[in-house]
């Protein structure tokens, strides 16, 4: 096999992976959740704020999602839970929509996770 054919190949391979890359990226960017968990005396449950539903809340942070709660008594955002992937692989999903009331023993906090968290289907809402 000749050097350049070998260039070539090499070449577009880089290429398609660079094209790759930067079409892929501005969209995972877009989908990028932060979760939390909400506490309260009975239960707890996990949501999911896309970054532009966390623009909308002072400190970006718990804090944040907390006091707007008592702010303006509910929210509405989605459920997250694990599930299994078609690969059998764990990752973290939006389960539906739920409402959140204000109430006195309310906690809300980060939650870290070392599962894939998938983004929300705007198909759902």
């Amino acid at each position: 096999m000749s050097r350049i054919p070998v260039k070539l190949l090499f070449g577009l391979g880089l290429a398609s992976v660079i094209m790759g890359s930067t079409v892929s990226m501005p969209a995972f960017a877009a989908d990028k959740i932060s979760l939390f968990k909400v506490i309260t005396s009975r239960d707890e449950i996990v949501i999911g704020l896309t970054d532009a539903d966390l623009a909308a809340v002072e400190g970006q942070n718990a804090g944040g999602i907390a006091k707007m709660l008592v702010a303006k008594g509910s929210m509405s955002a989605w459920q997250y839970a694990v599930h299994k992937s078609a690969s059998g692989d764990l990752e973290q999903a939006p389960l539906h929509k739920v409402g959140l009331i204000a109430h006195d023993s309310l906690r809300v906090e980060p939650y870290p996770t070392p599962l894939k968290v998938l983004p929300i289907d705007e198909g759902k809402k």
